[in-house]
């Protein structure tokens, strides 16, 4: 099986069918008013950058960089097909993420993620995500995790 990742538009129909799955399943954890679902026309916004990974030419995996001010990025929309979970497709994604953000000079990588998400929690920590307190704008509840990452720029 060949893996292959790259930046493309949210507005396509493999796209959409990942982020629509990705709603279902979030939505099946977590009660909607505590979902912090950036919808696809959003990530078509030019603050976001889209990542899709597909498995001999299928699109099994998406994940984002959403841009924000004063140095901080943050990961949005990870997501791994279940057929293709456990193969390591998620952690290659957000190490995209992680080199789009130092190549363009962020000093900080955050995100929100649910409190039922173990399988999520140990692919952030394994890439060096620690967590924090709150981040941006998210509300504190039990319902969230959130996470945090350091950056130092890479040179190119």
């Amino acid at each position: 099986m060949t893996v292959t990742i790259a930046v493309e538009s949210p507005l396509t129909d493999d796209a959409r069918r990942l982020i629509a799955a990705l709603n279902e399943h979030l939505l099946s954890l977590t009660p909607p008013e505590h979902c912090f679902h950036m919808t696809v026309e959003e990530m078509a916004q030019p603050h976001t950058t889209v990542l899709v990974a597909r498995a001999d030419g299928k699109a099994v995996a998406c994940g984002a960089l959403r841009r924000h001010a004063d140095g901080i990025a943050e990961v949005k929309r990870m997501y791994t097909v279940p057929a293709f979970q456990g193969q390591g497709i998620g952690g290659r994604i957000l190490d995209e993420i992680v080199a789009l953000a130092r190549r363009e000079s962020f000093k900080r990588l955050v995100l929100e993620t649910g409190d039922r998400h173990p399988a999520a929690w140990r692919v952030y920590e394994r890439v060096g995500f620690t967590r924090c307190g709150p981040v941006l704008d998210y509300p504190d509840t039990s319902w969230s995790v959130f996470y945090e990452k350091e950056l130092e720029r890479v040179p190119e």
